[in-house]
């Protein structure tokens, strides 16, 4: 999820291959900037959790995990891809009308019609709550450890949420432009490469203590927790038609996005492995939480905290649009709603309760790196791998040659498995 770093914004129709061009117009994004934009859209705070997630698996089978993860994803938002494709190129040559594929929704509507598109929205809504819980998570807790050495007893982080981020994401849902926030969307990505550097610099300074004999493989069971921080990691699927429909020449999207994960996993598995080789088994679950409270550990947690406190209503965006919809669908709220003041009234309630819903989860969560593993081995996982590969199969079944079918079938099958076990593995082992 950015992972949990981007905004997701609705992008033009552009020009695409010959059979779609004469209704699609053209846009403006260069392979250098979409490049950016992927990078945007993948990298998060998630990956401030790499290191334990290392640690719980070992350094050589988390660096597995992350490439393994990295290609998978890469391959799935191909299939997506390619059902565009397919799917607009057959009805222009099939009946002359135009098919619009903007969304993941969209592709779920044509796969299951009604009900597929519902739940394909609802595992991205649901994957955006997850994303925003993990904010808090990881604002409350970096707070939490300011405080650690100042005092005889460690305030909790579930008081940070309480008494001073949510008072600040209640007087910032009032704000409804996303043009006004999206600023501090950019912000919020310097400090996660800041933070990034300054814990390489940390874990190079620990160089005499590495020691590649350190836990480089421990144990099976590590991989799917692994796997799970890994895909949430990458996790972008809800921007994938988005990012490709930016460019003006539509072809050379596979290569920049060839290109975005080859470097991002480059520093993914970089990261996790200094970070795991500098602290061994006394890795943190936010890599961060590692640092010395010096000034520029201090200045990092800090900058991350009020990046995310900013970000925080950007994640949120999605959930606040779809509960005010569900809730003017109501017929008591056709009914009683009196005038604009009182309709604007009800729905900023909405935003509220929603947002309370999200702090008392958080608020209940233990640990940011078995939650966010959670989160990315069955909703990502659904999302990244299950989804892709069905509609792939579905829409694209009669076009596909064996090997095609067969990989297809691969990933939905370890998809399932992956979910099946990063469900169990997280409701039953609670020490990660």
């Amino acid at each position: 999820m950015a992972a949990t770093g981007g905004a997701s914004s609705t992008s033009p129709l552009l020009a695409g291959p010959p059979v779609m061009r004469r209704r699609r117009t053209a846009g403006g994004a260069t392979p250098a900037q979409t490049l950016g934009n992927i990078v945007v859209s993948i990298v998060g705070t998630g990956v401030l959790g790499l290191p334990y997630a290392f640690r719980v698996a070992g350094w050589l089978a988390g660096s597995l995990g992350v490439a393994i993860a990295g290609a998978s994803t890469y391959f799935c938002m191909l299939l997506l891809i390619q059902c565009r494709y397919g799917l607009e190129a057959h009805d222009d040559e099939e009946t002359g009308d135009a098919t619009h594929i903007q969304s993941y929704g969209d592709l779920g509507a044509k796969a299951f019609g009604t009900t597929g598109r519902y739940f394909t929205e609802f595992l991205v809504l649901i994957a955006q709550a997850g994303g925003s819980t993990a904010y808090l998570v990881f604002i409350g807790q970096n707070l939490s450890s300011l405080f650690t050495n100042t005092s005889h007893s460690t305030i909790p982080p579930s008081a940070f949420i309480f008494l001073l981020v949510l008072p600040l994401e209640l007087l910032l849902s009032f704000i409804r432009s996303l043009s006004s926030l999206a600023p501090f969307s950019a912000f919020a990505d310097a400090c996660n490469v800041l933070a990034m550097a300054i814990v390489i610099k940390g874990d190079l300074q620990l160089f005499d203590r590495f020691s590649l004999e350190r836990g480089a493989f421990n144990g099976i069971w590590g991989l799917p927790f692994a796997g799970g921080v890994a895909v949430f990691c990458f996790e972008g699927f809800s921007m994938t038609l988005a990012l490709e429909a930016s460019m003006t020449d539509r072809r050379k999207f596979r290569w920049v996005l060839l290109l975005a994960f080859i470097a991002i996993t480059m520093v993914y598995i970089s990261f996790g492995i200094f970070g795991y080789l500098a602290y061994g088994d006394e890795t943190k679950d936010i890599i961060t939480l590692n640092l010395p409270n010096d000034w520029s550990a201090i200045a990092v947690k800090v900058g991350l905290c009020v990046a995310l406190v900013f970000t925080f209503p950007i994640m949120m965006h999605p959930i606040y649009e779809i509960a005010e919809m569900k809730l003017t669908s109501i017929q008591w709220f056709q009914k009683f709603r009196c005038n604009a003041y009182g309709e604007r009234l009800c729905l900023q309630g909405a935003r509220m309760l929603v947002l309370l819903i999200v702090a008392f989860i958080a608020s209940s969560i233990p640990g940011f790196g078995a939650f966010i593993s959670l989160v990315g081995s069955t909703l990502c996982a659904l999302l990244s791998f299950v989804l892709p590969a069905t509609f792939h199969l579905l829409l694209m079944g009669s076009n596909l040659k064996l090997w095609q079918k067969a990989a297809d079938y691969l990933i939905l099958l370890v998809g399932l498995s992956f979910a099946g076990y990063g469900t169990y593995h997280a409701l039953t082992d609670r020490h990660n």
